[in-house]
């Protein structure tokens, strides 16, 4: 597995550009802005994406999704159902957050728990992790163990709670569910910051390793 790592908006989001080596497959995930920043990558990369995965539905994750798709003729795959209030309500994250204007789009389909996403030899088990959003999911890659988790953790913090639909407890308890449950040397690959992995954020990170205050 290749992982490239490409910083995108104001807000500086990881979008990854995730490869199977053995089948040249690529899928883009979280392409949050700068289209064409994304595309001189990926051209650089030599890398023709065959989709785009998303997992959740703010706009510095999602907002070059609808452009990249046509680009490429590529699917738009999750998050999960529950963040369709945010697709429908792009113009208005376009505005709250001091983006160009972007119009709402849906995804060609949405993601249920459970549900593997294949990229070649690739195979990533998709997580629903609720809390910073109700829909939000996170994409795990047990053969390399990677995990791709959008906004629910980062090193040393958690994804925020106070947007529409927020909920601490429910992150919280999600974290210990679907993050916290995976084995010490996953490495998770968070949507801002630093690369961590589960047993440094278990041991160290003060908002799930019940050293708070």
């Amino acid at each position: 597995m290749q992982i490239h790592t490409v910083p995108v908006t104001p807000f500086m989001q990881n979008c990854r550009i995730v490869v199977c080596e053995k089948t040249n497959d690529a899928a883009i995930v979280d392409p949050g802005g700068d289209t064409h920043k994304l595309i001189a990558k990926l051209n650089r990369l030599n890398i023709t994406p065959s989709t785009i995965w998303l997992t959740h539905g703010h706009l510095d994750h999602v907002g070059a999704a609808d452009e990249l798709a046509r680009e490429f003729n590529i699917d738009i795959i999750g998050p999960h159902a529950d963040e369709q209030f945010w697709f429908d309500a792009l113009p208005q994250q376009a505005q709250m957050f001091g983006f160009a204007p972007r119009p709402a789009f849906l995804p060609t389909r949405w993601l249920t728990p459970g549900e593997v996403l294949t990229l070649g030899e690739l195979n990533f088990e998709v997580r629903l992790c609720p809390g910073h959003t109700p829909g939000h999911v996170i994409l795990v890659e047990h053969q390399n163990k990677i995990v791709l988790v959008g906004d629910v953790i980062f090193k040393g913090s958690i994804g925020r709670t106070d947007f529409p639909k927020g909920d601490g407890p429910t992150l919280i308890a999600s974290i210990h569910r679907e993050v916290l449950s995976l084995a010490d040397d996953y490495s998770i690959l968070s949507g801002h910051g630093e690369d961590t992995t589960v047993g440094h954020e278990r041991q160290t990170n003060p908002f799930v390793s019940g050293k708070f205050g």
